[in-house]
């Protein structure tokens, strides 16, 4: 994949958005709690902790794997069914990000397959630059 114009580190990008969630105070992180989870990678720390959401779990940790390893994404927030996450190298070119939005819809997310109901090409496109992706569940 072609390297985004800001290269930063997958760590530097999980603090920025994390920083971002406590002063806007977006998501209620005014009341989360910080977890630690022995997992060797992030992308394993929702099956360490058994996550339960209407999400397919072994499907969405080996999205999430490849994802750290191309992107540079890093789980920063779980709270209740809802999933967040930062990218330090988000896609830069249309192409890489259809391929990206198909596997955002083998995630089975709400927010992706039925709400809104975004259109494909939109929904790609939007992923052109975006250092964070939100993904929710009923």
């Amino acid at each position: 994949m072609p390297a985004a114009s800001v290269d930063r580190k997958p760590e530097e990008a999980a603090a920025s958005l994390l920083a971002w969630f406590i002063e806007t105070g977006q998501f209620g992180m005014d009341e989360c709690r910080l977890v630690l989870v022995p997992a060797r990678r992030g992308s394993d720390a929702l099956a360490s902790i058994g996550w339960s959401a209407e999400a397919p779990l072994s499907l969405l940790c080996a999205l999430l794997r490849s994802w750290e390893d191309r992107f540079g994404a890093q789980v920063v927030a779980v709270l209740g069914s809802e999933l967040h996450v930062s990218v330090a190298r988000p896609p830069v070119e249309g192409e890489h990000a259809n391929l990206l939005a198909l596997e955002h819809v083998l995630s089975t997310a709400n927010n992706i397959v039925d709400d809104p109901p975004t259109p494909f090409p939109e929904y790609a496109m939007d992923l052109v630059g975006r250092t964070s992706w939100s993904f929710w569940w009923d």
